[in-house]
């Protein structure tokens, strides 16, 4: 027979103080791992939306990034006519020659400087990222000095808004913002983009540029894959963009850990505190663990009566860590990358999987804090226990 959900709801409404003070400290705990976890999931989220699943990113083989990698522009001309590559209304390739390099932008007086990457880019190159829109102004005019800014970017930087000019290539030219990006959660939200033919002729590279975006003929990217990397004549690469993009997870590993490892050990001291609740009541409570084993209630349903009520305890603060987070979504922050030597910006994102992780989290604080004064509680003599009424 099992003891009643009521009866320990009961102890820990009765026990108004030591309960908010216990279920604080598992808050703490749950915060800072959910936290974490948002950081990561948004940082996640923003390379995974970036890629199309049927794009082919093309660089020169042995490049770890766009950064580092060359295609020549007369390279592009035969790969962009490969069999299995899609094609527009128009019959045109959907294939973009692009160019990425990096430029600092400046915060004003004692602000914070940045670096960014600057995308080259054709109307084509546009029109495949499906998921950028404008959220004001307009998109560059082909063989103008003009660009587009990523949404984070201008939300952050007032020296990169519409009608701004920043300065950047050879000579430090002018370069005039007419339009404002909004990739949604994606890293193009904290690129800036300009016309191809100007990026690269201001940075003397009209002919060697970046890398290659090919939109591929669904459930063929493995042969074009194959091909484009078999042919000597390129010398290149060929990956799934979503992959690539994802690969560029691996700079937020040392955060994950840390937090996680912060996290854990303030579950330690959580558990602890849990733990001293749970003797703490077990003392008191003495005589009532004593009458409930004369009214027929089992040891095994003493201790997991009070296994859940540690569980419950630390719910309670899992709950509220959750909602301590919750301000923290689309917060936008940035991360630097070794591999790029930009940085990625990008929003906190506290979803529903983050916060079950957190509650999760809890139960197992909970669950471990709570045994040992379960136990302590099962293993009690009835006399014993009834005398100390």
């Amino acid at each position: 027979m099992a003891i009643p959900l009521s009866y320990n709801l009961r102890n820990l409404a009765v026990r108004r103080i030591t309960t908010t003070m216990t279920a604080l400290g598992t808050a703490l705990s749950v915060a800072v791992l959910v936290a974490v976890l948002a950081l990561v999931q948004g940082l996640r989220t923003s390379f995974v939306i970036a890629g199309n699943p049927n794009d082919l990113l093309v660089m020169r083989k042995g490049s770890t990034s766009e950064l580092v990698s060359v295609i020549t522009r007369s390279n592009f001309q035969d790969i962009k006519d490969f069999d299995g590559i899609a094609h527009d209304a128009s019959g045109q390739p959907l294939a973009s020659l692009e160019m990425v390099t990096v430029i600092n932008l400046e915060n004003g007086p004692g602000g914070r400087d940045m670096n960014v990457n600057l995308r080259g880019i054709t109307p084509i190159g546009i029109a495949m990222r499906s998921t950028v829109h404008l959220r004001e102004g307009r998109f560059f005019q082909p063989g103008k000095r003009e660009v587009v800014v990523g949404a984070s970017i201008a939300d952050r930087f007032p020296s990169a808004r519409v009608g701004s000019v920043l300065h950047f290539g050879r000579g430090h030219r002018d370069w005039t913002v007419v339009g404002i990006l909004d990739g949604g959660r994606s890293v193009f939200n904290g690129e800036v983009w300009g016309d191809l033919n100007q990026i690269s002729e201001a940075y003397d590279r009209s002919q060697y540029l970046s890398s290659a975006v090919l939109r591929v003929q669904p459930g063929r990217i493995l042969d074009v894959k194959q091909r484009l990397e078999h042919d000597r004549r390129f010398n290149v690469i060929a990956q799934p963009e979503q992959k690539y993009y994802e690969d560029q997870m691996v700079n937020a590993a040392p955060i994950q850990f840390m937090g996680t490892f912060v996290a854990l050990i303030m579950a330690i001291g959580s558990s602890f505190a849990a733990m001293n609740t749970m003797y703490a009541a077990v003392a008191r409570r003495s005589a009532e663990i004593g009458t409930l084993r004369v009214l027929g209630f089992s040891r095994r349903s003493i201790l997991l009566s009070f296994v859940v009520e540690s569980v419950c305890l630390s719910l309670l603060g899992g709950i509220a860590g959750c909602l301590l987070t919750l301000p923290l979504n689309y917060i936008n922050t940035d991360i630097g990358s070794f591999t790029t030597w930009s940085h990625f910006t990008f929003n906190f994102n506290v979803n529903p999987a983050v916060m079950l992780a957190g509650l999760l989290f809890a139960t197992i604080i909970g669950a471990l804090g709570g045994f040992l004064p379960a136990r302590n509680a099962a293993n009690r003599q009835i006399v014993a226990a009834l005398r100390a009424r």
